[in-house]
């Protein structure tokens, strides 16, 4: 055997070392779905009771989406992360804070609101999604008051409440953040949360929730099975999932990852929402675009999350940044379709070929796109010289 040939062969063992070392989460990355065209959902978290500007945001929001259409005449979607209820804050002071008592979505006090949403559902540019009955726990915010003069004050606002202004640990629905780190909600107590909260929706847009998202992506097991039995069918993650508040309030106990097609042990589907376009932050309609163009050459959906404080707080310039951001979208990418979650789900149980690549090149370039976010893979794959047969297989070579 020549020298070459040894050396050849060491350096096939090599990679072949690499990949073994990095299996799963290669082998994750190939049986994650390959979507066909480029994907676009428009995923907007905490509409629904509370502040009662949201009406005309939300029919301004309903004039943006409409105007924009992709290549097969379809307007633009945007999910609406749905609270269904804020403190009733008058009731509350009156029992001096030592009982919760809330305002549903479906008061007359929301009618505008109400309106409002369902003038874009007809038009097919919302899609509403289940957020929670509320964006805190409350036990966990009656607690938090006795101790906070700032929490007490929002409790007792007569005003229906901005969820935005408790404190982060505050907003998350699903533990006792009322000290921190976090505890743990009883198992019974979830499902009994979740069996109202499904009830409400059912009551109020007339179907089961079927796709759901954790307020601030803090949730457990428990709720999920607890979803899965109210009928949710997908779960809108970041693509991991947090369980507690940490001792300095952050996101943590992060328990699990997904990518979007992956299956909860209760059985819901998870989507992956992990592009972000808030222009309130300062982000411009070239973020939403770049998210796009990386997620298409990932063969992935982008799901973008934005949250409702950009439309009340930033008004017309949110809008315009969102139609900006939109148009481009379409610009950059042609064949660009919008969809709603809901549907995205449907396609990936069915493994819908008219969504879902099966041929084998294009899901070799989206496979290799995606192997940039596995930690460390790219570096070990470039000093390994591993990187030159991988673009060449991804056709970026």
């Amino acid at each position: 055997m020549t020298a070459f040939a040894l050396a050849i062969g060491a350096v096939c063992v090599l990679w072949i070392a690499v990949l073994l070392a990095f299996a799963r989460p290669l082998l994750a990355r190939w049986r994650e779905p390959v979507f066909r065209v480029p994907v676009l959902v428009i995923e907007s978290d905490d509409w629904g009771a509370g502040p009662l500007a949201q009406a005309p945001a939300l029919h301004r929001l309903v004039d943006v989406l409409s105007g924009v259409r992709d290549c097969s005449g379809r307007a633009a979607v945007m999910t609406l992360g749905v609270i269904l209820e804020v403190p009733d804050g008058p009731r509350i002071a009156a029992g001096d804070c030592r009982d919760y008592y809330g305002i549903a979505l479906d008061d007359p006090h929301f009618e505008a609101i109400r309106e409002a949403m369902r003038a874009g559902i007809d038009a097919g540019v919302f899609a509403p999604q289940l957020h929670g009955q509320c964006h805190y726990w409350p036990p966990a915010v009656l607690a938090a008051a006795g101790q906070n003069e700032a929490v007490r004050r929002w409790l007792v606002d007569p005003e229906p409440a901005s969820t935005e202004a408790l404190p982060s640990p505050l907003q998350s629905r699903w533990v006792d953040a009322s000290s921190l780190p976090s505890r743990p909600l009883p198992e019974r107590d979830i499902q009994m949360a979740v069996a109202e909260e499904a009830t409400a929706f059912h009551r109020i847009f007339g179907s089961v929730p079927g796709v759901a998202v954790a307020t601030t992506f803090v949730w457990n097991d428990a709720v999920e099975a607890a979803w899965a039995a109210a009928g949710v069918d997908a779960i809108v993650t970041p693509g991991r999932r947090a369980t507690c508040r940490t001792d300095d309030g952050t996101p943590g106990c992060t328990d699990a990852a997904m990518l979007t097609g992956a299956r909860s042990t209760a059985g819901p589907l998870y989507l992956v929402r992990d592009v972000y376009f808030e222009p309130t932050l300062g982000h411009g309609p070239q973020r939403l675009i770049d998210g796009l163009r990386q997620r298409s050459r990932q063969g992935r959906v982008s799901l973008v999350e934005t949250h409702r404080f950009n439309f009340l707080q930033a008004g017309e310039s949110a809008l315009t940044a969102l139609d900006a951001g939109l148009r481009g979208a379409l610009a950059a990418l042609p064949s660009l379709r919008f969809a709603a979650p809901v549907e995205i789900a449907r396609a990936l149980r069915a493994r819908d070929p008219a969504w879902l690549e099966s041929r084998l090149r294009p899901r070799l370039a989206a496979w290799t796109a995606r192997l940039d976010e596995v930690p460390r893979f790219r570096r070990v794959a470039a000093l390994t010289g591993l990187a030159w047969p991988l673009a060449m297989i991804g056709g970026r070579a």
